[in-house]
Order: structure tokens, then C-alpha cells, then sequence
């Protein structure tokens, strides 16, 4: 069944859930907790009146009909029932009109509509009221379903405080967020919620991320680094330098996201609204046809009888359970990607996410960490630690990753050494002078280039290698790796118990590559790649796949560095989106967590979502057509046809929100 907001039909359409819009919020469901029904036709609270009413003075109605018959008759019968009708049926009658001259004809309000005004011009006064009256609770319980699913994502996402404490001359000032400039430094206390993005001023804290990213863990931020709004401190009095507007802050950006994600339909939601604009008209032949028709072939043709059979077809042929239940199945599925961290531009993409057969992803920053780690040290006239310490006093003088990682395993409690005339050699590395002697760390060209001998296997070793020579002499050297992440390995075999094959594309050195997906699994591996290297090798993995019918490819990357082959696959997938503006924009699904295993959470709550909507269109063709039959043929009344259609978009609407709540 459809929602009765003003604006729903002014675009001509039979239905008006096709979008659910989580700008439409009740004032009055804000500050109420549970599920508080949207404004409907009756207006706010207002709509629990006519229904109370309505049921009151048919239960009334139907008790006269049995105690008093001597007197309860038309036209008192008819002036009741008629009472008991329009609280709930007038509204329903006057959209149905305002349609019509808008030259919609065709809506569940006009079938609502022309079936009870028939029950009423043949005296089946009670069943009249009882169609429109048990359809209005029907409304009622979807618009309670609809806005308990936009208030949860609501809440999800929009977590932030309108009031922030800013730091004025020394003096903390409440200051709603919404007014904050740019370079203002706010207050945040332990337990409380930041309300704009900015970078950590303090020396550190411990920040709750889970309204952003879902995850539990506390994420330890400090001085200089990106603070979000929605993050929750949990250590200590901290402050920060706002360095975004209210409205522009990441968590706004992500909500306007979702907002837009609804109206991205999906090809079942295109086609069920397609179906509901030609379904409807025939469902009106086909109940004339049912009053009209029999009268050419039936002997004992009675017009009042088969004008019964014909309005209980109009009942049950109303299209309600479909038109609400399949967009607010998808909008479940939506929501339940925002719960775990993941964000779906749009039902189309939780549509063909559930297609894909082939995942390509990135290495670094999707299977690995992106920051280089010294995996081991091996040294040769001296201990490790001679050449630890010598190295990093070097390797101070420069902000390569290389040399931040030498620096991270010597440790910054070791006492600094006297560094000299260093020089960057490009392509090479660095010489100095180091405590009085000559070092040199790079790669084989520079020890070649000062004439340093070496062991050639060394150059075979699958990582980056940093040689160290002191005084002419080689010392030893460091293995450096990006480390895998945490779930890398446990996601490729995900992936893989889900039919699917995994392809991993990189710029790294071929070896490096290699190594990496032995580690971790991946059926395919390619290195030395530049961007457009990495595009022809997705056109190639999709010529494959054109092979298989409907099979999509996801290439899962950063989003920024990767937009051209994020923008070529069927479905990009961005990993870490929540530091990048670029990612959200560029990628079809924002994996807001630097976790690879959310890739096959995405995969399933796509599947899930698809397979409750499908659940959805059976279960609601079946009993439609079944009860059609039985109304045709004078077994099913008017009160079953209610109670089957009611019946039926309660456990549809009920099956689609049911994926909000599955475990992935």
C-alpha cells in the first residue's frame, strides 16, 4: 500500500514510495521514541482519530444488525454506516478525485475508491466500511515501517551535537555548531560527541568511530591528525582547530549521500513501477469484465451478485504490497550497509553487487596497510644494532616512507648521532658522514655507483631492500614491506566460498606483488602496472566476463588514485572513503573502514536485500492471483479480500525490514 503525503502523486504516478526521503521527517517523530508513523493524508497524530472512530461505529453498525432489525433499517442503516465511512474513506475518495483530474486515473485510491462506493450502491454497507477501514491500518502500519527505517539510518548517521564548546580568549563559549567558523578551536570533554571536523590540536585521545564506520574498536588519534564529526572522545580533555564548515563536514556529505542513494533505483524497483502503471488499468477491465461478461453466458445472470465478485476483484487486485514493500526493501538494505560501515549510492548498486563474479583489487591500501614496516635486518662486521643506529641517523635527514620505517624500528630512545653532508642521490639513495664515518643506504645502483661490492641474490629478494655500507664497506641491509592487513587473507577466501575470483592489480614491482598474493591468495596477480595499465587489464577481465551472462566485475581501490578503473568497473568499490572527498565521489560503494572484509559484507547484504525482495514480489503475485481466482468464482467476499490484501502488504512491508536487522 502506498503513503498519502501531499506531494505524492503530483507527479502522476500510482504509487509514492518509489522514493523514500529522509528529509521527510515528522517534527513530532524526533521527539518520540519507537516507530512513529509519517504524516499521512490525516495529518500527524491526527490519523489515529478517523480510524478509532470509524472501527467504533462499524462495530456499532454490526451489533444494530443483529439485536435490532426491527428498527435498523435504511434509511438509519445507511446514514450510519455512512458515519462510520468517511473519517476514513473521504480522504481516500478525495485524492482519488484530484488524480483523476490530473489525469491519473489509475491509482490504488481510485480501485480503493469505486469498490466500496459499489459495496455501499448494492447495501453491503459493512463490508464497505470494513475495505476502507482495515486499508487506512494498513497505511498506518507502512507508515510506521517506512519511518522507523528513515529514522534509524537518520540516527545512524546524524549523530552529531548542534551545540560545540568554543575556546573565546581563553573562556569556553556554547556555541551552536552550525554558526563555527573555520580555524576556531572547540573543547571536546571526555564522552562527548565531536560536532565538526577539524585536525586534533592536543597531544592525543582515543576516539569511538562506531557511528562512522561501525566498528567498535576505539581508533587512537593524535596531534595534527583529521578528527570527524560524529567520533566520540573517550579519554581525556582535548582540543581541535575546525577546519570545515558544519555543512560541509564529512558526516553531512555522507548523509546527502544516503538521501540521494533511495532515489538510484534499482531494475526490480523500475520494473515493479512500470508493472503498477499497467497492472491497475487492467485490474479495472478486468473486474468490469467479471460484472459485464457473464451476463452473455450465464443462464441465471443476477447484476448484483457479479457486481460483488467484480468490486472484491478490485480489492484484492490493489498493487499496495508491491509498490511499498520492494523500495522499502532496498532502503532496509541501505540501512543495513550504513549500520556496518558501508554506503550504497543506490538500490542499483545492491542490485549489482549481487552479479558480480569478478573482484579486482588494489594492494596498497586494500590488502595491505600502505605503511612500510623493516621485516627483518641483517648485519655484517657489527650488530644490528650498530647498524640500526647509524642508518637512522642518516635516514633522519629524509621524509621517504623507507626512512621513516628505519627510523620506527631503531626507536627514538637511542641517542642521536652527529650527521654531516648528507646528500640525496635521486634514484639511489643517501651519503653522509655519521659519528666521523662515511655511510651509504640505498638500493644496489648507489653501492654500484661507489664501487661497494654485494651479493647478487640480494637484488632477488621479493621486497624493498635498503643496503648500508660504512667506510667502503658493505654492512648489511633492511627488508622493508608493506605490511597485509589483519583480514586481508580471510577475506580473499571469503570471496572465494562466495564463486567468486579475485584479481589483484598494482604499480609495486612485480616480486612484491607476487609475494603479496601467495600470502594472501588471490588467483591473479599482476604488477609494474601504470593507471592505464591497470584500465587495459580491466577491459581484458571484462571481455572475459562478457562471456557470462549478467556477471559484473567490482574493482576495489582508493578512489582517488584509482578513478579511472573505479569509474570502468560495473560496480567501484572505495576502501577508507571517510578521510576522502574524492572517494565518495568517485566510487558507487564507500567502504567507510580500511577493512577488506567488508567487500564480502557488501556482497552479502546485497544478496540478502535482493533475496527479501523477491520473497516479496512471489509471496505477493501468488496470494493476489490465488484470491483473485477465488473472488471471481463468488468463494472469496469482500472481508477476505480485505483481510488477504491487508494481510498480505503487512508481511511483505514486515520481510522487508527484516534485513535491517540480519547479522553479516
Amino acid at each position: 500500500m502506498a503513503k498519502h503525503h501531499d506531494h505524492s502523486h503530483d507527479d502522476g504516478h500510482t504509487h509514492d514510495h518509489d522514493e523514500l526521503d529522509l528529509d521527510e521527517t515528522d517534527a513530532s517523530a524526533d521527539e518520540t521514541a519507537g516507530p512513529v508513523p509519517a504524516k499521512s493524508v490525516f495529518g500527524g497524530l491526527e490519523e489515529y482519530g478517523p480510524v478509532i472512530i470509524s472501527f467504533v461505529l462499524l462495530l456499532g453498525g454490526i451489533l444494530l444488525d443483529h439485536y435490532a432489525t426491527n428498527w435498523f433499517r435504511d434509511p438509519w442503516r445507511f446514514g450510519w454506516y455512512l458515519l462510520a465511512y468517511l473519517p476514513v474513506g473521504w480522504p481516500v475518495l478525495r485524492r482519488a478525485v484530484t488524480n483523476i483530474r490530473k489525469g491519473n486515473v489509475f491509482t490504488e485510491f481510485f480501485l480503493m475508491g469505486v469498490a466500496t462506493v459499489g459495496a455501499f450502491a448494492i447495501r453491503e454497507y459493512p463490508e464497505g466500511v470494513a475495505v476502507m477501514l482495515f486499508y487506512t491500518v494498513g497505511e498506518l502500519f507502512q507508515d510506521a515501517a517506512v519511518m522507523r527505517a528513515r529514522r534509524s539510518i537518520k540516527a545512524l548517521l546524524d549523530v552529531r551535537p548542534d551545540t560545540v564548546t568554543v575556546l573565546q580568549d581563553g573562556k569556553a563559549v556554547p556555541t551552536k555548531a552550525a554558526q563555527v567558523k573555520i580555524g576556531d578551536r572547540i573543547q571536546i570533554k571526555p564522552g562527548e560527541k565531536v560536532g565538526l571536523d577539524g585536525r586534533l590540536s592536543s597531544e592525543t585521545s582515543s576516539f569511538d568511530t562506531a557511528a562512522l564506520t561501525g566498528e567498535s574498536v576505539p581508533r587512537t588519534i593524535t596531534k595534527g591528525e583529521d578528527v570527524l564529526a560524529g567520533m566520540i572522545n573517550r579519554q581525556t580533555l582535548v582540543e581541535m582547530e575546525v577546519t570545515t564548515l558544519y555543512q560541509d563536514s564529512k558526516l553531512s556529505r555522507i548523509l546527502k549521500l544516503v538521501q540521494e542513494a533511495t532515489g538510484r533505483k534499482a531494475q526490480t524497483q523500475e520494473f515493479i513501477a512500470r508493472f503498477a502503471k499497467i497492472y491497475t488499468p487492467i485490474i479495472c477491465a478486468l473486474a468490469l469484465a467479471v460484472t459485464l461478461l457473464p451476463y452473455f453466458f450465464v443462464a441465471d445472470y443476477h447484476f448484483r451478485d457479479w457486481l460483488y465478485r467484480g468490486l472484491v476483484f478490485l480489492v484484492i487486485g490493489c498493487p499496495c504490497a508491491l509498490v511499498i514493500s520492494i523500495p522499502l526493501g532496498y532502503f532496509g538494505g541501505i540501512g543495513a550497509g550504513s549500520r556496518q560501515g558501508i554506503l550504497f549510492k543506490g538500490s542499483v548498486f545492491l542490485d549489482l553487487i549481487t552479479q558480480v563474479k569478478t573482484v579486482v583489487m588494489d594492494k596498497t591500501g586494500t590488502l595491505t596497510k600502505g605503511v612500510f614496516k623493516v621485516q627483518d635486518v641483517q648485519a655484517q662486521g657489527m650488530t644490528t644494532q650498530e647498524l640500526a643506529r647509524l642508518t637512522a641517523a642518516l635516514e633522519s635527514k629524509s621524509t621517504h616512507p623507507v626512512a621513516t620505517a628505519i627510523l620506527a624500528y631503531a626507536g627514538s630512545n637511542e641517542p642521536v648521532l652527529p650527521v654531516e653532508g648528507v646528500e640525496e642521490i635521486p634514484g639511489h639513495g643517501l651519503k653522509g658522514n655519521v659519528d666521523g664515518k662515511t655511510v651509504l643506504a640505498g638500493n644496489a645502483k648507489l653501492l654500484q655507483k661507489f664501487n661497494v661490492s654485494f651479493d647478487d641474490a640480494l637484488t632477488a629478494i621479493p621486497f624493498t631492500v635498503v643496503m648500508v655500507a660504512v667506510d667502503g664497506r658493505f654492512s648489511g641491509y633492511f627488508t622493508i614491506a608493506d605490511e597485509e592487513k589483519e583480514d586481508a587473507t580471510a577475506t580473499i577466501q571469503q570471496l572465494h566460498a562466495l564463486g567468486l575470483k579475485t584479481v589483484m592489480l598494482s604499480g609495486d614491482k612485480s616480486t612484491v606483488v607476487q609475494a603479496v598474493s601467495r600470502k594472501v591468495g588471490v588467483d591473479e596477480a599482476i604488477g609494474d602496472l601504470l593507471p592505464e595499465d591497470k584500465v587495459r587489464e580491466v577491459e581484458r577481465l571484462k571481455q572475459a566476463l562478457a562471456r557470462t551472462p549478467k556477471a559484473k566485475l567490482a574493482f576495489v581501490g582508493d578512489g582517488v588514485n584509482d578513478a579511472p578503473v573505479v569509474a570502468l568497473a560495473d560496480v567501484g568499490i572505495a576502501m577508507g572513503g571517510l578521510g576522502s572527498d574524492a572517494t565518495i565521489e568517485t566510487a558507487d560503494v564507500v567502504i567507510q573502514t580500511d577493512q577488506p572484509s567488508k567487500i564480502v559484507t557488501a556482497i552479502k547484504i546485497g544478496r540478502a536485500t535482493r533475496q527479501i525482495v523477491w520473497q516479496n514480489i512471489t509471496l505477493s503475485l501468488v496470494v493476489k492471483a490465488i484470491v483473485l481466482v477465488l473472488g471471481a468464482g463468488g468463494i472469496a467476499t469482500m472481508w477476505e479480500a480485505v483481510f488477504a490484501d491487508v494481510g498480505v502488504a503487512l508481511l511483505a512491508i514486515l520481510n522487508a525490514v527484516r534485513v535491517q536487522n540480519l547479522k553479516f
